[in-house]
């Protein structure tokens, strides 16, 4: 049974070099240097292909690691983009059978961002990736109406990915430990998460998906703990003007991801709020690396094997129009 993962990260070392040289750069940028993990990013080729069969996944969804361009000024933003894009884009021509990939957007240049999601999308890019926040701009602001709309009616599913929260809240809520554990605690121990939820919830209160019915958004890490907060999130959308519960929008705009996160218990929660329908599979590589016995049972975990055919891959093909004929 064919088995795609959507969320494997790679690194342009030219990207990486311009994050470096801001005057500020993203504290995140450390975890990619940990161990073989930078070299796992920078491998488009042998040595990931290599780790797929490992693992048993079949193809895999390209998507860049944070923090994307969105960090740089808008210049470099741009540039950076449609070079991470044709570099991404030529990756999956060289292994049409294995790859697929997700844009990368200058959306610290709003007025560019259409552009450049239309370009990806015509050298087959099946999707974009994204962060909540572009310096003080947050995704919901109305400088990305039209990307959101372009993002529509191209049918190109929005990857909302996890990033470092902004400096004056690390000072206010993630200070006070050494700094590895000020890091791990504002990134994957909980700010990541924190800020995705934050981000996706506001595009729901803004109306987003009333304005644009036909936009998909994907949540990776279970939904970045907005499933397990519904029952509260659903009192703001009379609040909001909304005509329905922000758990609705949920089940009717939203996939979520496993992100490596292969506990059953996230697995039947997530299934409390949403059905097999919505749920698709990714490993978070390389910063997760679960084995193939890993990832066989956690496929064990679902009822039918209807359930793990969709899980595993269907729902993946039909959101981001993979074929999967031989």
């Amino acid at each position: 049974m064919t088995l795609i993962g959507i969320e494997e990260h790679w690194m342009l070392p030219e990207l990486a070099s311009a994050l470096e040289a801001v005057p500020h750069p993203d504290e995140s940028l450390l975890l990619n240097k940990r161990g073989d993990t930078g070299e796992r990013l920078g491998d488009l080729g042998a040595g990931r292909l290599a780790a797929m069969d490992a693992q048993g996944i079949d193809m895999a969804v390209l998507a860049l690691t944070p923090p994307g361009t969105q960090a740089l000024p808008a210049a470099e933003a741009v540039a950076l983009s449609r070079l991470a894009n044709d570099t991404a884009a030529e990756a999956v021509r060289a292994h049409s059978t294995r790859f697929r990939s997700l844009s990368t957007l200058p959306l610290s240049s709003p007025p560019h961002v259409v552009a450049e999601l239309e370009r990806a999308a015509s050298l087959g890019h099946v999707g974009t990736m994204v962060y909540g926040r572009s310096g003080d701009r947050f995704l919901d602001d109305p400088a990305y109406e039209d990307f959101f709309a372009a993002a529509a009616a191209l049918r190109q599913p929005v990857f909302l990915h996890p990033q470092i929260p902004s400096q004056a809240l690390r000072g206010a809520a993630y200070r006070g430990f050494d700094p590895m554990t000020e890091l791990g605690l504002a990134t994957f121990g909980w700010g990541w998460h924190v800020e995705a939820a934050t981000a996706a919830l506001r595009l729901i209160l803004r109306g987003t998906f009333d304005r644009h019915p036909d936009l998909v958004l994907v949540l990776g890490h279970w939904g970045e703990l907005l499933p397990f907060w519904l029952d509260r999130a659903d009192s703001l959308s009379r609040l909001a003007g909304l005509e329905r519960p922000v758990s609705d929008y949920l089940r009717t705009n939203v996939f979520l991801t496993a992100s490596g996160m292969l506990n059953p218990a996230l697995l039947r929660h997530a299934l409390t709020v949403t059905s097999t329908d919505r749920l698709i599979f990714s490993t978070d590589y390389p910063f997760q690396q679960p084995t193939r016995a890993e990832i066989d049972t956690f496929f064990g975990h679902l009822d039918t094997e209807e359930d793990r055919r969709k899980v595993r891959s269907a729902n993946a093909a039909a959101l981001f129009g993979i074929d999967l004929t031989p």
